[in-house]
């Protein structure tokens, strides 16, 4: 069984080869019994937001993870993958704005990862 590190950079490396913008993960370990990290990427449409869902699942389910659930879907502007102890956020730019789920989260450790890497 992967660690839910492994699940995190998974699905941040899934992120990152499909696109996503602005990725950033937030450890909050140390606030919450429910997940270990959230991943937070956006991208500029629906079909990108549902590409970036597909390619997370797609990616874990490689090595055998499979997601309790996503939540979102067509039309939607937020997107979640529920992957246990890592949940995947994805949102347009300005629906992650509005939301600021980073901001919600105070000084928790947290990684950004560069845009083109």
């Amino acid at each position: 069984m992967p660690s839910a590190e492994e699940v995190r950079d998974l699905a941040v490396h899934a992120l990152d080869e499909h696109k996503g913008q602005s990725i950033e993960t937030i450890d909050v370990r140390c606030q919450t019994d429910i997940t270990d990290y959230l991943v937070i990427a956006s991208g500029n449409s629906d079909r990108q937001l549902r590409a970036l869902s597909e390619a997370v699942v797609d990616a874990l389910r490689e090595r055998g993870i499979r997601p309790l659930g996503t939540e979102g879907g067509a039309g939607g502007d937020w997107l979640l993958v529920d992957l246990g102890d890592v949940v995947v956020h994805l949102m347009r730019p300005e629906t992650r704005d509005f939301y600021q789920l980073e901001r919600l989260w105070g000084e928790l450790p947290r990684t950004r990862e560069q845009d083109g890497r």
